[in-house]
C-alpha cells in the first residue's frame, strides 16, 4: 500500500495532508522485519502495512487495520461528540483516532455504549461496526460488572430484589441483575447483561437504595487494568480481544 494511503487510513488527515507530512520529512517507517526506522519522503512509496510502525512528527503509531482501544473513563466527562455540560471523552484520545476515515457518515472511533458523566471505569472504543454491535447489543448478553457505592447500608433484601428483578418506570418487564454480591456495608458488585438509560441507578432506587458512586470494572472477561489511570487509553492486544469474544 502507498505510504500516503496508509497514513490516511490511520487518521492522519486527507491524502494530500499525509503526502505533505511525508514529503516534508515528518514520517519514519519500520516494517515488520526491519530492525530500525528509516525516514521516507516518497508519498507513493510501497510499504507492507501489516506489522509496520510509524513515527509521525515524532509520535509512535502502530498500523491498525481496525482500531480497538480501552479508555479508563474519568468522572465529569461525557460519552458524546457534542457534550452539553462536561468535556467529551473523545478529547482524551489522540487526533488520529478521532479522524480515522469511515465508509459511513461517522468518522473516528466510537464508544461501545455509554457511561454517565459521573460514572468511571472501563470504556471500549472502536471503528469496527460489527464489534460495536456485538459488544453493545442486549441480544448478545455481554456481562458488564459495576462496582456500586450506595448511600444507605446494603441488606440482603435489596440484593434479593436486584437478583429477582425490579420494575423500572418505563418498562413493565422486571429487570434482573445477572449477579449481585455485597462487597461492603455500602457497596455492591453488580453484573448486568443489558444497558438501559441510567440502569444501575434506577435499579438501586427501585430496590430501596441510592447510588453514590459507580465504576465499571469489567466487560465480558476483560478487566480494567490497574495500571491504566483515569483519562488514559491504550490499544487492545490480541489476547484482550479474545477475552471479549
Amino acid at each position: 500500500m502507498q505510504l500516503q494511503d496508509i497514513l490516511y487510513s490511520q487518521g492522519f488527515g486527507t491524502r494530500r495532508v499525509c503526502a505533505g507530512l511525508i514529503q516534508q520529512g515528518w514520517v519514519e517507517v519500520r516494517e515488520a522485519l526491519q530492525e530500525s526506522f528509516h525516514r521516507e519522503t516518497d508519498a507513493a512509496a510501497d510499504v507492507d502495512e501489516q506489522g509496520a510502525e510509524f513515527k509521525v512528527q515524532g509520535g509512535l503509531w502502530p498500523y491498525q487495520a481496525k482500531a480497538y482501544v480501552m479508555l479508563h473513563k474519568p468522572a465529569a466527562t461525557e460519552c458524546s461528540q457534542k457534550p452539553s455540560a462536561y468535556p467529551s471523552i473523545y478529547t482524551l484520545l489522540p487526533a488520529p483516532l478521532r479522524q480515522r476515515p469511515s465508509k459511513s457518515a461517522v468518522i473516528g472511533v466510537q464508544a461501545v455504549g455509554r457511561l454517565d458523566q459521573d460514572t468511571t471505569g472501563l470504556l471500549l472504543l472502536s471503528d469496527d461496526g460489527q464489534f460495536i454491535h456485538r459488544m453493545s447489543s442486549p441480544k448478545k448478553h455481554v456481562p458488564k460488572v459495576y462496582e456500586v457505592r450506595t448511600k444507605h447500608p446494603v441488606d440482603a433484601l435489596q440484593v434479593k430484589k436486584l437478583l429477582d428483578g425490579v420494575v423500572l418506570d418505563d418498562d413493565p418487564k422486571p429487570v434482573r441483575a445477572a449477579a449481585c454480591v455485597q462487597t461492603g456495608d455500602h457497596a455492591l458488585s453488580l453484573t448486568l447483561t443489558e444497558g438501559k438509560y441510567h440502569q444501575v441507578k434506577r435499579m438501586l432506587a427501585a430496590a430501596g437504595n441510592r447510588v453514590e458512586g459507580l465504576h465499571r470494572s469489567r466487560i465480558g472477561d476483560l478487566v480494567l487494568p490497574t495500571d491504566l489511570a483515569p483519562g488514559q487509553w491504550r490499544w487492545l492486544g490480541p489476547d484482550e480481544l479474545d477475552l471479549l469474544k
